[in-house]
């Protein structure tokens, strides 16, 4: 997969009406970030920041987890 593309104001509102839809949008945007999380784990020694963009990439990444899997409700 290539870079984050954010996603667009017609992909949100297909994705509010279209549950197949928003799962694959999940399902990328799972990718993108895990890919992104790997790049930064690659680094010999990570910086501070690179570390704290890693822990919040996780947080995100279990997050989109609960949502891709259904468990999240409405303002969770």
């Amino acid at each position: 997969m290539g870079r984050y593309a954010p996603v667009t104001e017609d992909e949100l509102a297909r994705a509010r009406h279209d549950p197949a839809f928003r799962q694959r949008l999940l399902g990328q945007n799972m990718e993108a970030l895990l890919a992104g999380i790997k790049r930064l784990r690659r680094a010999q020694a990570p910086t501070g920041e690179e570390t704290k963009q890693i822990r919040e990439g996780v947080e995100l990444a279990v997050r989109l987890a609960e949502l891709i899997q259904g468990q999240a409700g409405p303002g969770s």
